[in-house]
């Protein structure tokens, strides 16, 4: 996913990703990160087209990971559980109910 598809997901606006993502999200995402940063180091990609192929390389060593990894544990690791536990009100009515709850 897209960084703003996988916020989409998580339910979150403007918080940060990677606040809300669980460890092994998290790591996930430092070794697709990682990987490209080395293959970048060893291949020298030039341009954007090569680079993006450096990057695609990358993301493909963490999602073997993650495929490897969700298999042994027999569940998914991507969850839309926003780990900080925020929540928005949207209706005006839960907003003022709120507030009276928190008079009380």
């Amino acid at each position: 996913m897209k960084a703003s598809e996988y916020k989409t997901f998580k339910g979150i606006r403007k918080e940060s990703l990677r606040d809300n993502m669980s460890d092994l999200e998290v790591l996930l995402t430092d070794i697709g990160e990682t990987a490209a940063k080395e293959l970048a180091k060893k291949y020298n990609p030039q341009g954007l087209e090569q680079n993006k192929e450096i990057a695609k390389r990358g993301g493909k060593i963490a999602k073997n990971t993650r495929d490897d990894l969700e298999r042994e544990l027999n569940e998914t690791i991507i969850s839309p559980k926003n780990n900080i536990g925020l929540r928005y009100l949207e209706d005006k009515e839960e907003i003022k109910k709120l507030n009276k709850d928190e008079l009380l």
